[in-house]
């Protein structure tokens, strides 16, 4: 019997939150299309990255594999050549890969990666890649495409708001640049035989928040409207040193992006260039769409839509991202869409990590799952046989050393989050997180050291620990009983 294998529309955002889209309840975004996919696919509700920062959350779902198991680990870091990616499988059953913008898998500061990324084998033929816009490489298509435009990368900056900038017009923006190099390889695949997969990994909404002028100007509208960061006076006081000095400067680096420094005029015009980020994705996942339609590929196109961490966008007084398992950083926006094959206008509200990602495209693909990953596939849920599927009771997240060193040893740090509780652990630090999610959904209140939560936090210790057992590599598999 012939298996159709489903061509992969795979859209990956960076530092995009879950409540920055229509589909999870933001009435001020104009996401249309991004909406229309939740209607027409299923919309994950609790579905957590396995890192609050770029690579190592990145080498965690292309590998199906926790970062301390992939021992890619730490943005600066580069993922070892023996690891495989799920890429490089679909490669291998027949798949043509193709990729635009981001990866950040290895280095990609340019005193590391003075040309461009360095690649292990991943499976991607077309590799279109701009790590973020400013022309930091010689190998940075998309400013190759600006200088064949006639055009420069050139923020401008903003009135009464050091912190915003202008960026270029949709036009020559990078996330349409990332779309139209989608639009032609989807455009040039529509006769093949060959099943094909494309990474469409836009750099927006993560910083600096530079949209296009015309996409704020309707926030700017109506930019009293906007709502402040959730922040409570004195929350900081009983919680890590990190989020304190983070509040004085995202990344610990005081002064930068600091919320203390901030009027209210400047919460909400971030805001308000954030969501502008978000409105112009939407828009180029809108053309995206429409060229399957007219290709008459869309019918057997699975699309997903998703981002590798959150922003916390001002939220318990910090910008940005770090040692932090705040909702904000963790809780990600995650749809998923083929006609006739995945359920309609369906919510799952159970947990699971972005490792399951993986192993649910193979299984989509009709292919094996590879030993080595560590996810469990969500096909099952996806096509509505779930009933003897096992969700996950907790989900788990990493942070060892991953971002800016806040001190001399750097920050390890892990999660685990249930139904009811939040506890995250800093390894080596005497001081953590609790958080009872029930009584404080913002997790505002800190009670790792009340009297009352002692035995839920043995507890939570205990089930985090099993989850650090569980993430040895199950590589190389046993063979025989001895």
């Amino acid at each position: 019997m012939n298996i159709i294998k489903p061509n992969i529309l795979w859209i990956c955002t960076d530092q995009q939150r879950l409540d920055s889209l229509g589909c999870y309840g933001n009435e001020f975004v104009k996401t249309p299309n991004i909406d229309r996919l939740a209607e027409r696919g299923l919309l994950f509700e609790n579905a957590y990255s396995q890192s609050p920062v770029c690579t190592p959350s990145r080498a965690s779902f292309l590998t199906g594999r926790y970062p301390r198991t992939n021992r890619c680990r730490q943005n600066g870091q580069a993922i070892p050549n023996d690891e495989v990616l799920v890429t490089k499988l679909l490669a291998d059953a027949g798949y043509t890969c193709g990729l635009s913008g981001k990866l950040h898998i290895s280095p990609c500061h340019p005193s590391a990666a003075p040309e461009i990324e360095a690649r292990v084998d991943d499976g991607y033929e077309t590799f279109h890649w701009s790590h973020h816009p400013s022309p930091d490489w010689p190998a940075n298509e998309y400013t190759q495409w600006l200088q064949e435009q006639g055009q420069e990368f050139k923020p401008e900056s903003v009135e009464n708001c050091s912190y915003v900038q202008y960026g270029p017009d949709a036009e020559y923006h990078q996330t349409t640049w990332c779309a139209e190099k989608a639009i032609q390889f989807m455009e040039a695949n529509e006769a093949s035989e060959t099943p094909w997969l494309f990474s469409v990994n836009f750099f927006d909404p993560h910083h600096p928040f530079d949209p296009p002028k015309q996409y704020i100007q309707r926030y700017l509208d109506r930019l009293e409207e906007l709502p402040l960061p959730h922040y409570k006076q004195g929350e900081l006081n009983n919680k890590p040193i990190y989020q304190q000095m983070d509040h004085h400067g995202a990344y610990g680096m005081k002064g930068h992006l600091a919320y203390s420094d901030m009027t209210e005029h400047d919460h909400r015009m971030l805001r308000a260039a954030y969501w502008a980020m978000v409105d112009l994705i939407d828009e180029q996942v809108g053309r995206m769409i429409t060229v399957l339609e007219k290709t008459g590929q869309l019918d057997n196109t699975m699309i997903i839509f998703m981002s590798d961490h959150g922003e916390l966008l001002g939220d318990h007084g910090v910008y940005l991202k770090g040692p932090h398992f705040y909702e904000q950083s963790v809780n990600v926006p995650l749809i998923m869409c083929w006609p006739e094959k995945i359920r309609e206008n369906k919510k799952v509200d159970r947990f699971i990590e972005l490792i399951d990602l993986a192993p649910t495209l193979l299984e989509a693909a009709d292919e094996p799952v590879y030993a080595g990953m560590q996810g469990q596939s969500l096909w099952p849920v996806l096509t509505g046989n779930d009933l003897t599927y096992t969700y996950r009771k907790a989900v788990y997240c990493e942070h060892y050393n991953a971002n800016f060193k806040h001190d001399e040893k750097g920050v390890y740090a892990t999660m685990i989050r249930t139904d009811e509780h939040k506890l995250v652990a800093y390894h080596g630090d005497e001081t953590g997180e609790l958080y009872h999610l029930k009584v404080d959904p913002s997790e505002s209140t800190n009670v790792w050291d009340h009297p009352a939560y002692q035995t839920i936090k043995l507890s939570l210790y205990q089930c985090l620990c099993d989850r650090i057992v569980e993430t040895i590599d199950p590589l190389p598999i046993r063979q025989s009983p001895w």
